[in-house]
């Protein structure tokens, strides 16, 4: 298969990016809380629009499991700003902008030909290792079953 994103059991690769003009994340800073990634490929177009709304009114469920959520894409840190504002997004959307793409490529979900990230979710765990991911067609919203499912499976695979 062309597009191998990384699979469970693998250690999430660190990054550090922007989350806002002037404050950055860093995937250590949510050392021992459960973390989602969700890589998808622009801000405005309609399914990605769709998609980050659902996950907005998701968060009370993914906060349920210790868990904070956080949208990747190629776009520029003014440019999430102004969809954060636009779609009332209450969660972190960082910016894969410089070098373009780079930490897509690191979690293996990077689309070459288009220049942005493919819809890609990763769910990783309190100390850092990625428990489950999915790679999503582009044009479809993968929704938040599977998140969900991969949060009871962790949290009953601890008692």
């Amino acid at each position: 298969m062309k597009n191998m994103i990384l699979q469970k059991g693998i250690p999430a690769p660190n990054f550090e990016l922007n989350a806002t003009p002037d404050q950055k994340l860093k995937l250590t800073d949510f050392r021992g809380k459960r973390v989602i990634l969700a890589f998808y490929p622009a801000d405005w177009s309609p399914v990605c629009s769709d998609q980050m709304s659902l996950y907005n009114e998701m968060l009370k469920y993914f906060h349920k499991y210790n868990a904070e959520i956080m949208g990747i894409s190629v776009d520029s840190k003014w440019c999430h700003m102004a969809f954060e504002q636009n779609r009332k997004i209450h969660f972190p959307l960082l910016a894969d902008f410089e070098p373009k793409g780079k930490i897509s490529k690191a979690y293996g979900a990077f689309n070459e030909s288009e220049g942005e990230s493919h819809r890609a979710l990763f769910v990783i765990d309190e100390k850092g290792i990625i428990q489950w991911s999915y790679l999503s067609p582009d044009g479809i919203n993968p929704g938040a079953d599977g998140i969900l499912e991969a949060l009871e499976e962790m949290k009953s695979s601890k008692s």
